[in-house]
Formats: C-alpha cells, structure tokens, sequence
C-alpha cells in the first residue's frame, strides 16, 4: 500500500538529512529552555520512565548529546553498557548515562546540554553519505528484526528521543510544552509516515491540536481523530494503543 497523504497542507514526504539537521539544532534548543523554565521541585518529579526522575531523564538526554558529539563517548557509552547487557543495549546504555552524570546538578546539566548540543548537531550533520546509507545496525525488541541505517539514527530517531523526553517532561511537571506547527508539527507527520507504512492498512487520521494534521490511505479502514501527542504518547508506547494504534514506531 503506499504512504500517507496529507490532506490539506500537511507534509508528507520523508525528511532529507539538511532538513533534519535543522530541526535538531531546534530541538536541542528547546529542551535547554525547557530544562531552564524548571523549578527545584520540578527536577524531582517521577516521569512515565519509572527508573528516572525529571533529572535523570535529563541526564539521560545530556548523555546522549555528549554520544553524538563525540564518537569517543559513544563507544565508552556502548562498552559501560555491554559490561551490564542483562536486558535492551540501550536501555542499558541509557542507564549508564544516567549513572555516571549522578553527581551533576540540574544547573549543570542545563549548562552542559547548552554547550555540546551544537557539536552533536555538527557532528550529525558531517556524518558521511556513505556512512549514513551503508552501516546498518543491529536493534532491540520489538525492532529486532529490523537493521536500520545509521543515517536513520542521525537524522530521525536522535532527534525524537529528545522531542519525546521533552513531552515526558512537560507531562511529568504540569508545564505546557513549547509546540508549533513548522516544528512539532513536521516531526509528528514524520512519524504518521512511518506509522502509516508499519501496519500497510487503509486509514483515516486527524491529529488535533498545533502540531496536528489530516492523513489518509486507502478509501476505508479505521477513523481515528485524537490529540497530536496523544497519538505519539501511545505509538511511542508510553500507553497501550488498540487497532491500527498497536502500531509501534520507534523514538
């Protein structure tokens, strides 16, 4: 079956590696600033991720810009987590992020994040064509029999990792989060193309709020009308989807 069309003005058509590149160096910046809006007692509320406060989630992000920038940190990322390899590599990877900024105070985390989130993005952004298109990667459950290419993780699933923390946060908190549609809009329609193409069935889908949208395939199948994160909270599997919402896309 081919992919969701976007009815009305919504996008559709897959990111390009500049694009993406923008839209990280936007997201980053964003979860600075949202990181900077928190108060002390914000810092220390529970998240959907039950091991992990808002700090540590915010640990676990910083650690992750500090893997991208430097391929140097990323293999001591990949060997701490292969010490411990009982469960997912990178639930295990994030783990050990998590572990071993401990000491850091939020001040310090936000003050970090700020400094290497432009040398991640550079980073990403220099990753050759080559390298982008014929490394292919090994995943855990429930993508396991999938191999992605690298260039997927540079461009797509980097960058969602940190837009999908920053929902965990504001959700965590009570804070609303910073949305529009040139941004959060174009990420979530990215995501609605993949979903689309993982189940393959005919659908209807009307995402509210800004960074929501129209799409469809096909001329029958389910209708589903729901809030924009909604749909990402459930996809994402934050919560359980049924139907075609049982479909899981990676972030």
């Amino acid at each position: 079956m081919a992919g969701a069309t976007a009815v009305g003005a919504g996008v559709a058509v897959p990111l390009g590696h500049q694009e993406a590149m923008i839209l990280a160096a936007a997201e980053f910046d964003r979860m600075a600033a949202q990181l900077q809006a928190l108060s002390p007692r914000d810092w220390a509320q529970p998240t959907v991720c039950e091991l992990w406060d808002v700090r540590a989630m915010a640990a676990h992000v910083l650690g992750m810009a500090e893997a991208q920038a430097s391929f140097r940190q990323f293999a001591h990322d990949f060997r701490a987590a292969g010490k411990r390899s009982s469960g997912k590599m990178i639930d295990e990877m994030s783990a050990a992020q998590v572990r071993e900024r401990t000491a850091m105070t939020p001040g310090a985390i936000v003050s970090r994040l700020a400094a290497v989130a432009p040398k991640a993005v550079r980073a990403r952004r220099r990753t050759p064509a080559p390298v982008r298109w014929a490394v292919r990667l090994k995943n855990d459950p429930p993508f396991d029999a999938e191999r992605w290419r690298y260039g997927f993780l540079v461009d797509t699933i980097f960058t969602r990792d940190t837009w999908m923390h920053r929902l965990d946060i504001s959700r965590a908190t009570g804070r609303p989060m910073e949305l529009t549609a040139g941004h959060d809009g174009r990420l979530i329609a990215d995501v609605v193309t993949e979903w689309a193409r993982r189940h393959g069935q005919p659908f209807t889908l009307t995402l509210t709020g800004t960074a929501g949208g129209q799409w469809r395939s096909g001329e029958a199948g389910e209708h589903l009308q729901l809030d924009a994160l909604d749909f990402c909270w459930i996809v994402a599997a934050r919560q359980p989807g049924t139907g075609l919402m049982a479909t899981k896309v990676p972030f």
